[in-house]
């Protein structure tokens, strides 16, 4: 059998693994001696009038006189290909482009003499289908090639060509729409901040940044989409687009930490152990930013694309970890100082509210980075927008409560306590179970 059961599978999981990367655009790739049975390029939801556009040139082949039907490119559909596998494994067929169940685009035995090939293929069945370079001859044939591949759908009335994928058609609008309501919610913060001024502190002059910057990131997406939608390349957009990404998370999780230790509103320094927390934070954010441009710049075909998304996961992890250590050592903090102080009011509030905090955070993360996935791997390709709305609107109830909860106060509720509030709170500090991590 041409396929080893073990680079089988390992085709399995980039194909799987290139779901979440591509966004279709026009791609030009450079394949150099390279061996693989199984090369994914892109996956691309079509509608009925869908096409692929395939331009290779500069082919060269380390061997000749080899049965060439056994190398080139298909299309196939993740049903389609776990069938494939049955296949192989069952010996009912011995190389992938043999199948009836894949949609040949080109094989090399129509090459001749020729350094290169374009042809243009349509697709009229509606579905996801990732692009495929197969090479059943890996252990006789090494291939180089420069590959450019376009896939997009024409619109029913103007035939005009979308570059998107049917699922993510509508995601610039999306993003507009979100960048527009948070704009509108910097400018509600800045109203808030005119009016309590007297109470404002640099951790709520540091929020007003986190909302423009995520508003700013949202515009540049939108743009970077849309841009992509109708030319197939995002000139320039891109970059605008990592630059706020990178800084608006860099901020959002830095925000976390400050809220977490108190910074401003509770005192007005970093301890050590606090510094530290930026210290890792801050570079591993860095480095999730290298890595996720890596991963959208290279696509699943690349050697190390594997790689990058592995830092980026464990990056993310790590970073997610971090940023909950200030909340924790804050409750603890108070709850020190509420059997000490003798203000048991005041920390009963405080610690409530980081409580409620570090559940938030707790609950946001696991959204975004769990829920999120797992809906968009459920979700049919066309309805793939979902998982992206889903994400922004729990960003955006994320920071409505941080903004809610961590506002300035023009009058301080610490001040009017009364004699029995203050019992009160000091019997539920008693009643109240330990809290732990």
């Amino acid at each position: 059998m041409a396929f080893s059961t073990r680079s089988v599978f390992l085709s399995l999981f980039l194909l799987f693994l290139s779901a979440s990367v591509s966004l279709a655009e026009i791609r030009f790739t450079e394949v150099r001696s390279d061996n693989r049975p199984i090369i994914p390029f892109d996956e691309f939801g079509f509608t009925h009038t869908g096409r692929l556009e395939l331009n290779v040139s500069k082919i060269s082949l380390s061997a000749t006189n080899l049965d060439l039907t056994k190398v080139g490119f298909f299309l196939c559909t993740r049903d389609s290909w776990m069938h494939v596998l049955q296949q192989l494994e069952d010996g009912d067929v011995s190389c992938a482009l043999l199948s009836k169940l894949v949609k040949l685009v080109y094989t090399f035995d129509k090459l001749k003499d020729a350094k290169g090939f374009s042809t243009v293929f349509t697709e009229t069945d509606a579905d996801q289908f990732t692009l495929v370079f197969a090479n059943c001859l890996q252990s006789q044939l090494s291939v180089s090639m420069d590959v450019k591949s376009a896939m997009y759908n024409l619109d029913g009335k103007s035939s005009r060509r979308d570059y998107l994928s049917a699922g993510k058609t509508i995601l610039p609008r999306i993003y507009f729409l979100f960048s527009l309501v948070y704009f509108a919610l910097g400018g509600l913060w800045v109203s808030v901040l005119y009016k309590k001024r007297l109470t404002v502190f640099g951790i709520h002059f540091f929020m007003l940044a986190v909302l423009i910057l995520k508003a700013l990131n949202l515009l540049c997406e939108a743009e970077d989409k849309s841009y992509i939608k109708r030319t197939g390349s995002a000139h320039g957009w891109d970059v605008l687009f990592y630059i706020f990404s990178f800084l608006k998370g860099i901020t959002l999780f830095t925000l976390i930490v400050l809220i977490g230790t108190g910074w401003s509103f509770l005192k007005p320094y970093l301890q050590d152990k606090e510094k530290k927390v930026l210290m890792i934070v801050i570079p591993l954010q860095v480095v999730a930013n290298i890595a996720q441009v890596a991963i959208d710049e290279s696509g699943p075909f690349a050697q190390d694309w594997v790689t990058w998304k592995q830092v980026f996961l464990l990056v993310d992890v790590v970073c997610c970890c971090a940023v909950l250590f200030p909340i924790v050592w804050s409750i603890k903090n108070l709850r020190e100082a509420a059997r000490t102080d003798g203000k048991a009011a005041v920390n009963l509030m405080k610690l409530t509210l980081f409580r409620q905090y570090y559940v938030v955070v707790i609950c946001y993360i696991y959204f975004t980075r769990v829920v999120v996935y797992a809906l968009e791997t459920i979700t049919s390709y066309r309805y793939l927008w979902t998982s992206v709305v889903a994400a922004e609107l729990a960003t955006l109830a994320f920071y409505v409560f941080t903004g809610y909860k961590f506002k300035p106060e023009a009058h301080n509720p610490y001040f009017v306590v009364d004699d029995e509030e203050e019992e009160a709170a000091a019997e539920a500090l008693k009643l109240e179970d330990e809290f732990e991590l």
